[in-house]
């Protein structure tokens, strides 16, 4: 049975068209968001298998001021999602000012949370706990507290220069509104890891009174 020319190039796979039905670089995006989830469920299950081995896993956290602290770093990141989403909104809607504007909203939120973050490691620091030793118990939980913490944090910076990159480039009126939307990824994705990360590895080792 042949098939006419102008059928084959139809084709999703002819090529010109998008097979996945988005743009290469949302698409390249996800597929990195999917490798970073691994690894980062990988450190995860590590943590949470150690956490149940150990017969004395620390449980450093008072209510005040460790979880109500960890709690502001929470709501600034989930503040900062939702300055992304106006930033994104913005951009769609050819309101270039306005989008600068909201992502460097949700860049401020990334700076707080990296100095309240480095806030709370030095006060840790300053009560004992190092890579591989603390004062309350399985001498593991520094490493896996900072490894998992310290690579987060990582990725909240990595992502401010990101969207000063981004926030720059709009202003000059070289991005795109798909550049924006494929930063916010990036951004939710940050945020959502950290919504894993806060009961897991603060909630749950609360000390209790």
């Amino acid at each position: 049975m042949s098939v006419s020319k102008a059928a084959v190039l139809d084709r999703p796979w002819a090529g010109g068209t998008r097979p996945f039905a988005m743009g290469s670089k949302k698409l390249g995006m996800w597929l990195f968001i999917v490798s970073d989830t691994l690894t980062f469920a990988t450190l995860l299950i590590v943590y949470t298998y150690l956490r149940m081995a150990a017969p004395s896993w620390p449980t450093p956290f008072h209510f005040s001021p460790g979880i109500l602290f960890a709690t502001v770093m929470t709501f600034v990141l989930l503040a900062s999602s939702f300055t992304m989403v106006l930033g994104v909104r913005a951009m769609s809607e050819g309101d270039r000012k306005a989008a600068v504007r909201w992502i460097g909203a949700t860049m401020t939120g990334g700076l707080l949370f990296i100095a309240l973050h480095l806030t709370e490691w030095r006060s840790l620091i300053a009560e004992g706990m190092r890579p591989f030793s603390n004062p309350w118990g399985d001498p593991l939980f520094g490493a896996t507290f900072f490894t998992i913490t310290g690579l987060h944090m990582t990725h909240v910076a990595a992502g401010v220069l990101y969207l000063g990159v981004i926030a720059a480039g709009v202003a000059r009126g070289r991005f795109s509104a798909e550049d924006v939307e494929v930063s916010g990824l990036y951004w939710h994705f940050v945020d959502l890891v950290w919504m894993f990360v806060f009961p897991l590895v603060y909630l749950m080792s609360v000390s209790l009174p």
